[in-house]
């Protein structure tokens, strides 16, 4: 029997091309959530209740195993902040850049940082539930650097890779270590038969 795709509940191009990026290898394809499912907004008050969330919705809406994630940076210096709330740190439609911008102001430079995802699975057809999680440890940058990622990865040097920040590594290198990475590679052994 043929794989049906998973679906992945969001409508964030990066973390789509990411997500079937970090997929692909175990063969796990996924498709973008159709345009006229709505997800729920992010009222949960951690990551993992957030990505079951979306998931449930998109695995309801659609009748397929879906998957979803939440994820985030958290700030030592700023008492875990932005965590839950790094999309919308700066406020409600706030652009990465915004975002960023406010995280350089109020953490110090050098001060530590990580990234942390939760990622669902749910399947309808027998109503399995699971997450899986990732994180990634660094410092914050004095300085943005680098062009790849997105959100917050021009100012995070993963401290496997302290002289570089994420948005400077190739999407090979920054797989290997990044929050989502490893939250990917957990769901696709367990996925693996």
């Amino acid at each position: 029997m043929e794989e049906v795709p998973l679906v992945l509940a969001t409508r964030n191009v990066h973390k789509l091309r990411e997500f079937r990026r970090l997929l692909a290898p175990a063969g796990i394809e996924l498709e973008p959530l159709p345009g006229d499912v709505e997800l729920p907004p992010e009222e949960a008050t951690s990551f993992a209740g957030n990505a079951l969330t979306k998931a449930r919705a998109a695995a309801v809406a659609t009748g397929r195993a879906a998957i979803a994630d939440d994820s985030g940076i958290e700030a030592a210096a700023l008492a875990g902040a932005p965590g839950i709330f790094s999309a919308r740190f700066a406020g409600g439609g706030a652009t990465d850049e915004q975002n960023l911008a406010k995280l350089m102001r109020r953490a110090p430079a050098g001060s530590a940082v990580k990234y942390v995802c939760a990622l669902a699975y749910i399947d309808p057809a027998d109503g399995e539930e699971r997450l899986f999680y990732g994180e990634c440890r660094g410092r914050l940058a004095s300085e943005r650097r680098g062009s790849g990622g997105f959100g917050y990865d021009p100012a995070f040097l993963p401290d496997e890779d302290p002289g570089h920040t994420m948005a400077e590594l190739s999407d090979l290198d920054k797989d290997a270590i990044s929050h989502r990475g490893h939250a990917a590679r957990a769901l696709a052994k367990w996925l693996s038969p």
